[in-house]
């Protein structure tokens, strides 16, 4: 049941995919997506180094609303392997796990935006997931990234559906998603376990324009 309506907007305007910047994270072999100030991509395994910088800059700032992180989680070796798993989940089709830079530094991620647990089928629908640069705060990135991405999901993946749920204290990822006109659908009771206890979160979604229709084997 739908708990609050609220009115759409639209979404960023279409862009061509980009070739990848020499200095940048991005792996050459996936979709490189822009907007008005941003690239979105797949990180390459070589790329592990400025992944794992944007990681150690934002420790705490992440804290409070993600999941607790093994130690092994700050280092080389873990995002070498991650990002290894990652590219393959892309190639199945089961994610788009971005990273997100400006265009006038492409070599420094300011911030994560992912579509994960993608299904065909009847469903047609995936998790929406994003993180942020702590001092990147009220510039309108996070808007501007993740609402390419939702476009992505629609427009590149052919998804009917956006998923993302949300802690209710945080009031930005809340603001957030309602400008990129994702609708309240209900609360779900000690969905995650974050900051050492079972956390309630908000589920929210947002549906493709117009009608789509998915492919039956």
């Amino acid at each position: 049941m739908v708990v609050s309506r609220r009115a759409r907007i639209p979404l960023p305007t279409a862009t061509e995919t980009l070739p990848v910047p020499a200095s940048s994270p991005f792996d050459p072999r996936a979709p490189l997506l822009r907007s008005e100030r941003c690239l979105l991509g797949i990180p390459s395994v070589e790329g592990a180094e400025a992944v794992l910088d944007y990681y150690l800059r934002n420790r705490e700032h992440l804290e409070p609303w993600e999941p607790a992180r093994p130690t092994a989680f700050y280092s080389p070796a873990f995002w070498e392997a991650h990002l290894r798993h990652n590219f393959e989940d892309f190639r199945q089709g089961t994610s788009f796990r971005a990273v997100v830079t400006l265009q006038e530094e492409p070599g420094r991620v300011v911030g994560a935006a992912n579509l994960s647990n993608i299904a065909r089928g009847v469903f047609l629908s995936c998790h929406l997931g994003y993180s942020f640069d702590g001092v990147a705060g009220g510039q309108g990135l996070a808007t501007e990234a993740v609402g390419r991405l939702v476009q992505h999901a629609f427009e590149g993946l052919g998804l009917h559906r956006v998923q993302a749920a949300y802690i209710p204290e945080n009031v930005r990822s809340e603001r957030l998603l309602t400008r990129l006109g994702f609708e309240r659908e209900g609360l779900a009771e000690q969905y995650l376990f974050i900051g050492g206890a079972w956390r309630d979160h908000v589920l929210t979604a947002r549906r493709a324009p117009g009608s789509v229709r998915p492919i039956l084997p």
